[in-house]
């Protein structure tokens, strides 16, 4: 007898493959944004390679995660933005419990790091806060959680190489209120945010970690900031 695939049997198989600390270790490593071996997720997570290769295929089966092969190897990464933006929601649920919850971020990890393909922490929630005390954003007319750029922020962002038209075209949220689990408050994600990351990345206003997802904001970095949004890092 086939059973009905309901919404609710969907979300409990879902909810069931994060519910374990091992693999729930695993997916927020991946949350780095970087791609990981089966071997390196089982280190991260202390369990056996043939355990952690057992993980992987849960997660893979309810589309948390998704396996590319390089040659002889295998990378992992998380399926996509909305498995990202999931994963940083239950970190907000999570710290909102009550005394129970540690959040184990270093200070680093707080000051600035990557929420998957954009911005997290103390830094990016500034430039949030100074992009709205610039007059860059508007709400878009679908919600309020969700910004459009106004006609001076479009020109501003554009002198810096974003490409704001094509970020509109893509298939994704151009640009929203992504509540930053450290801080409370929220910061820039969708593609704009994404776009803003790379940017830093590119021109090395921020340095990744190569083992985490901390971000290290250089010298050159804290200079523009400060004079271009009149955000101080440090």
């Amino acid at each position: 007898m086939d059973v009905e695939v309901t919404a609710d049997f969907v979300i409990a198989r879902v909810a069931g493959a994060i519910g374990e600390p091992a693999r729930a270790r695993m997916l927020y490593c991946l949350l780095s944004g970087q791609a990981r071996t089966s071997t390196e997720l089982g280190i991260v997570a202390d369990v056996s390679p043939s355990t952690a290769s057992a993980h992987l295929t849960r997660l893979k089966d309810v589309r948390l995660v998704k396996m590319v092969a390089q040659g002889k190897h295998r990378y992992y990464t998380l399926q996509g933005a909305s498995v990202a933006t999931a994963l940083e929601a239950l970190l907000n649920v999570a710290s909102a419990t009550g005394t129970a919850f540690v959040a184990r971020a270093s200070p680093r990890l707080r000051a600035a790091r990557t929420c998957y393909d954009h911005m997290a922490g103390r830094v990016a929630v500034a430039l949030h806060d100074h992009f709205w005390q610039l007059a860059w954003f508007t709400t878009a007319p679908v919600s309020d959680t969700q910004y459009e750029l106004t006609p001076v922020g479009a020109k501003a962002l554009s002198a810096l190489s974003i490409d704001v038209d094509t970020l509109r075209s893509v298939r994704r949220k151009f640009a929203y209120a992504c509540l930053d689990w450290s801080e409370r408050r929220p910061h820039i994600g969708g593609a704009l945010g994404a776009a803003i990351l790379k940017l830093a990345l590119t021109r090395r206003w921020v340095v990744q970690d190569l083992d985490s997802r901390a971000l290290r904001v250089t010298a050159a970095g804290s200079r523009e900031m400060a004079r271009r949004f009149g955000v101080q890092p440090q």
